[in-house]
């Protein structure tokens, strides 16, 4: 019993000998989580552009949004009012109320006012010319969007070719066609293939969401010029 206690301490001893003997394995490495804006700077200098063009993109549609937004506002109370100035013959007030509010359609509204007396289709006429203009003062620089929304997506393309152009002449500088030499040139073809796409179809989305609702200004427009001149064609008047 005492000679099997005293060969398991010996193994034991030797057991530990050897571990502490033994050369220490070398750690694995904690795998590296690589943040967004890495992911960005794989995609190479064609980035830069991409990005430009995103900075313009939500430029314009925050821009336009809020400013079409604002015009396209409730207007019942102003027309009303110049309902009730044009009944009571109180052009002056219609016109000083037309030049307190920053809207387009009291601009439209103004010059049929400064035409009263004139021809009906006179009046029609020059609420129309002034209603292109604010019309097109609305749709400014919407455009924009629809030519981001054609070519981030080509510089993703450029991207692209330049990835493949980069795996080629890394292959060829060293003749050497292991994953690693081919993935550097894959994040930048994929890296810009991917954000070019993404800011091309954000543009593109902002783009038929401001049309939508320059459609409905464009209605309100032509809805409450066409009141304001039933109201001067109305027997009462």
């Amino acid at each position: 019993m005492t000679a099997t206690l005293l060969y398991s301490t010996t193994a034991f001893d030797t057991l530990n000998k050897a571990i502490a003997a033994a050369p220490a394995l070398p750690s694995q490495p904690a795998p590296h989580m690589m943040s967004m804006m890495d992911i960005v700077m794989k995609g190479g200098i064609i980035m830069i552009p991409i990005l430009i063009l995103s900075i313009i993109a939500i430029y314009v549609f925050i821009e336009r949004y809020l400013t079409i937004r604002r015009h396209i506002s409730a207007d019942v109370d102003f027309m009303n009012s110049i309902h009730d100035f044009i009944l009571k013959g109180q052009t002056d007030s219609a016109l000083t109320l037309c030049q307190n509010t920053p809207k387009p359609i009291a601009r439209m509204i103004e010059k049929g006012i400064s035409r009263i007396g004139k021809p009906i289709k006179e009046i029609e006429e020059s609420i129309e010319i002034a209603g292109k203009f604010e019309v097109y003062d609305l749709e400014k620089n919407v455009q924009i969007l629809a030519v981001i929304a054609g070519i981030a997506p080509m510089f993703g393309f450029l991207g692209t070719i330049i990835g493949v152009i980069k795996i080629f002449y890394n292959i060829s500088m060293t003749s050497d066609v292991s994953i690693g030499t081919v993935s550097a040139g894959l994040y930048t073809k994929m890296v810009s293939s991917a954000s070019g796409l993404i800011v091309g179809i954000l543009a593109y989305i902002g783009y038929h969401w401001l049309n939508q609702l320059l459609n409905k200004a464009i209605h309100q427009l032509e809805w409450n010029a066409m009141n304001f001149i039933d109201l001067l064609k109305s027997p009462s008047k």
